[in-house]
């Protein structure tokens, strides 16, 4: 994470009007290293509690090295005011989900779990899955409870690390499926790659009522470079009937 992109607001076209007006900010894959900048982290919660978003969307990915080595790091990011929402990436769990659980204390972790958040006195459904490398440290993934549940209540936000599990957020009849783990493809041509395993490379897609945001992320994984697939801060508006 060498610099933090300009905000971006995006208009996502949304198929139940209680999401109307709902403003979230989504980031995605921080890679947070012992290279990461106290200032970088600084600058991103002063960015995230300054824009008008009414919660933070986080789709995994904080960190990218073992938590005892980042947790002055962390500390500055668990210091951010807004309301924050995350789903751990794979990252997360190789370095070590529980540490890191304990450190961002201020967040809300959704793997696994559904909260509620009230918009223009209207309940919002906010649902989230563990990352699928998860099944490798024998960490549940709740799919059929998530589904079931998701189904009962609506309108329904899921979250999840990776875009191939729209799947699942269809299914669970999401008005909105928010993900990362791309990068975007970090470096060109290395996009053809991830499309061959990946459904979706970046940005905006909709799939029937569903609409669905790959979040190109802020840090980068392996070389700590981009090209031509810069870093992003999204600001993703919500709109019903346009």
């Amino acid at each position: 994470m060498k610099y933090l992109p300009e905000p971006s607001t995006i208009v996502v076209n949304v198929s139940h009007e209680d999401l109307d007006g709902l403003r979230i900010l989504h980031i995605s894959d921080l890679h947070i290293s012992k290279k990461t900048s106290r200032a970088s982290l600084e600058k991103l919660v002063d960015v995230c509690d300054g824009l008008s978003g009414d919660f933070v969307a986080l789709t995994g990915d904080v960190i990218d090295a073992p938590v005892k080595l980042l947790k002055d790091k962390l500390e500055i990011l668990n210091s951010m005011s807004s309301r924050v929402y995350w789903i751990s990436g794979n990252h997360d769990i190789f370095y070590g989900l529980e540490d890191l659980k304990k450190e961002l204390n201020n967040f809300i972790f959704m793997d696994n779990e559904r909260e509620f958040f009230t918009f223009n006195e209207k309940k919002i459904h906010i649902v989230g899955l563990p990352d699928r490398f998860s099944k490798f440290f024998k960490i549940k993934r709740d799919v059929d409870e998530i589904v079931k549940r998701s189904k009962e209540n609506s309108p329904t936000i899921f979250l999840s690390h990776q875009p191939k599990d729209f799947k699942i957020a269809a299914e669970a009849n999401a008005s909105l499926f928010l993900c990362g783990h791309t990068h975007g493809g970090q470096i060109f041509p290395f996009h053809y790659i991830v499309r061959l395993v990946q459904p979706f490379l970046k940005g905006l897609r909709y799939r029937d009522k569903m609409a669905i945001y790959v979040n190109s992320g802020l840090g980068t994984w392996g070389l700590r470079h981009r090209y031509k697939a810069p870093s992003e801060i999204s600001l993703l508006k919500l709109s019903y009937g346009e």
